[in-house]
């Protein structure tokens, strides 16, 4: 090939690279390893850097050599699994068969499939890429590992992306060999059990955020009922009625009057579940029973709702930061000072405005303040660094916090405009006075757990104890299947 098809996705000047790599000992470990692609190049840099001897075998040496560090080997395949016990397979799975003269040579050794395959194959072959390895060398030991991490995540080191490398083999010794061998390279082995598991950690990478589909729909579907709402209220009620154009709104005064209702509607539904769970509880009596599935499923997608509440009241402050930057905002204001003007009356001031866009804007930050910090302990790196109780507290005691300044921030802002004729247009009600129905009763539903009457009752339940008959295991009407029933 010429000109730059050539030429490597992956620079070889980036770290770890030929002038950064010292010789390996001779009394290091060798690894083989299959190809010559962008993946087998940082695989064996990273092997190189970890301390190991790395042979490379490929179908043209010559041309490939200059792409791997000067302390890589790079010879013909025979050669290379010649000298190696373990052996990186880093060629596509339409290849493989053509790796089937080396059978002999490759007999009794570990084979390290780091292969993917596309969203298409996945669904086409009911066999994983690793399967069908084994298939082909019967006296090999293939062993599924690596296929997760990035040619970029090896050449620039684990800190840079997940630190975890799901094994799954037939074979124990030939696990406990590769996951020596991820340590060493300063990953994290995690043992997904026997060579069936390889088509769940293929599958693996084909994911698009799988925890994320549910609560991106609720928050995309909340957005648009919130933005026609507000669109019909303050832009469509001034046209039809009034026969004032004020479309201009739409890319920037809706938006942002939206991003708040859906901020708060998504924080309440973040411990809505909670308060749900621990009503079916008390009514229930016990803990054994287990939720309804749509109320499991709300419960482990509490985290993503939230973050995306986090989103769109980060939004939302940017947005209320930038609208005195609009020109319309510039015309009304010199409307309002020639209206004064005209009307004789040049003393705007208001004490109880003053107040409250003063106690408004206090809250909104401080509830901001508290949606950061439950965005932030939510990272994995932060969360592994805090205890059971601190991270309970904050997600849950400084989260209803948030819920709390949220509710009183949008109490603020509604001041006495829901007594107002005028705010109700088309005979449409504020949006805030929808916002806040959920959440109100929310904060009065856990009030009332907090009570001692149901607090204790509560937790003597998640300790443990049952109410009479509460967990109820039918026996089989089969009396010969009852009889061989353990009794234990």
């Amino acid at each position: 090939m010429s000109g730059d098809m050539d030429k490597p996705l992956i620079s070889h000047h980036l770290p770890d690279s030929n002038s950064g790599l010292t010789e390996a000992p001779p009394e290091a470990p060798r690894v083989g390893i299959l190809g010559s692609g962008d993946f087998a190049r940082s695989l064996a840099t990273r092997l190189v850097a970890s301390g190991f001897s790395v042979v490379v075998g490929s179908r043209n040496p010559k041309r490939t050599a200059g792409l791997f560090p000067s302390t890589v080997h790079v010879t013909f395949q025979a050669e290379a699994v010649s000298s190696a016990e373990i052996i990186f397979v880093a060629v596509f799975r339409e290849y493989y068969s053509s790796l089937c003269v080396l059978s002999d040579q490759l007999a009794g050794k570990i084979l390290v499939d780091v292969s993917n395959p596309t969203e298409q194959e996945h669904r086409q072959h009911q066999q994983s890429n690793a399967e069908y390895l084994a298939s082909l060398f019967p006296t090999c030991t293939v062993v599924k590992a690596f296929n997760v991490i990035s040619a970029w995540t090896l050449q620039a080191g684990p800190r840079d992306g997940n630190r975890q490398v799901p094994i799954c083999s037939n074979q124990l010794e030939a696990k406990r060999t590769v996951s020596e061998l991820v340590l060493a390279m300063g990953f994290s082995p995690v043992d997904m059990g026997s060579l069936v598991s390889a088509r769940e950690v293929e599958a693996m990478p084909l994911r698009l955020l799988p925890g994320w589909k549910v609560p991106t729909l609720l928050a995309l579907g909340l957005f648009i009922c919130f933005y026609i709402y507000n669109f019909v209220r303050d832009v469509l009620q001034p046209y039809v009625q009034e026969g004032k154009s004020k479309f201009y709104k739409l890319p920037v005064s809706v938006v942002n009057t939206t991003l708040p209702c859906v901020a708060y509607v998504l924080l309440s539904l973040v411990y809505l579940p909670g308060v749900l769970a621990a009503a079916l509880q008390l009514w229930r009596g016990t803990k054994y029973l287990r939720f309804p599935d749509w109320l499991d499923h709300w419960l482990q997608h509490r985290k993503q709702i939230g973050l995306l509440s986090f989103f769109c009241a980060a939004l939302h402050a940017l947005y209320s930061f930038c609208l005195p930057l609009r020109r319309a905002y510039r015309y009304d204001l010199v409307n309002l000072a020639v209206e004064q003007v005209l009307a004789d009356n040049s003393y705007l001031w208001k004490e109880e405005e003053v107040w409250r866009l003063e106690i408004y804007l206090s809250l909104g930050i401080l509830a901001l303040g508290m949606l950061s910090l439950l965005a932030v302990t939510s990272l994995p790196s932060i969360a592994n660094s805090l205890s059971w109780r601190e991270f309970s507290f904050v997600q849950s005691t400084l989260g209803f916090v948030a819920l709390v300044l949220s509710t009183l921030h949008t109490l603020t802002y509604g001041w006495a405009r829901a007594f107002q004729e005028s705010s109700y247009k088309f005979y449409l009600p504020p949006t805030f006075t929808l916002t806040l129905l959920l959440p109100c009763a929310i904060i009065l539903a856990r009030g009332l757990l907090l009570l001692p009457c149901c607090s204790r009752r509560l937790a003597r339940i998640r300790r443990g104890w049952e109410k009479a008959g509460a967990a109820q295991f039918p026996l089989p009407e089969d009396h010969s299947f009852a009889q061989k029933t353990s009794h234990v």
